[in-house]
């Protein structure tokens, strides 16, 4: 199949489509830190989403797809769109003015995102955390963690909670391995209230860590989609 990742500087998804012989390439305005530059287009990807195009990757080799892409997998950024920046939306914290400019900065953002839902192509799956495409566009299809595609209980980097929504066409929802729920509380410890920390919490200044897609969850999407 031909695969356009789009958002994606980490190449995991991407790499992971390339192991099972499909023609995949990832697209990012910023370089990749996959390790793979001949898989990557460093652009816009607003003009590739619909196929028919030429495109360069970044080892200087050009490249024509000719018709629709087969299956398109979206990132887009989140940083306007999630329930962690509604908070900045709070005429308690922030002031007026600037929560105008956030909201323009959010309109785009969300713009962004149908401009992937609306994409000319018969199966996609969008990425994003619970944010306001939840209400302002539909419910997303499924709600991952990490911890569902980890490689046992054991597995200190992915078997952890990190909700993810799959907002998807033509793709059926992913399944996982069948583990149970991680205990945060005994993973990442506790608040002085008591509630359990998370992931999130541990990782939440570290924008590159949080944006790239964990390992198994890149591996169920070439197993299962491609």
């Amino acid at each position: 199949m031909n695969i356009l990742v789009a958002c994606e500087e980490s190449q995991r998804v991407c790499t992971e489509f390339r192991k099972r012989g499909h023609r995949a390439f990832s697209c990012d305005i910023i370089k990749p830190s996959g390790g793979h530059p001949e898989w990557h287009i460093q652009a816009d990807v607003l003009p590739l989403l619909n196929g028919d195009c030429e495109f360069t990757t970044l080892d200087g080799k050009e490249h024509k797809q000719d018709g629709k892409w087969d299956m398109l997998i979206a990132f887009p950024p989140c940083t306007y769109l999630s329930n962690a920046a509604t908070r900045s939306h709070s005429l308690k914290r922030t002031p007026l003015q600037k929560i105008n400019d956030r909201t323009l900065l959010r309109v785009k953002a969300m713009q962004f995102f149908m401009d992937f839902a609306n994409a000319d192509c018969d199966k996609i799956a969008i990425e994003n955390p619970i944010g306001v495409m939840n209400t302002c566009y539909r419910k997303p299809d499924q709600i991952i963690h990490p911890y569902m595609f980890a490689d046992s209980e054991n597995d200190r980097e992915q078997y952890v909670t990190k909700a993810t929504c799959l907002w998807l066409k033509q793709l059926p929802p992913l399944v996982g391995k069948g583990w149970q729920k991680p205990d945060n509380k005994k993973i990442f410890g506790v608040y002085s209230s008591g509630k359990a920390k998370t992931w999130e919490d541990c990782f939440s200044r570290d924008a590159n860590v949080r944006s790239k897609t964990f390992p198994g969850v890149a591996k169920a999407m070439a197993k299962q989609w491609g």
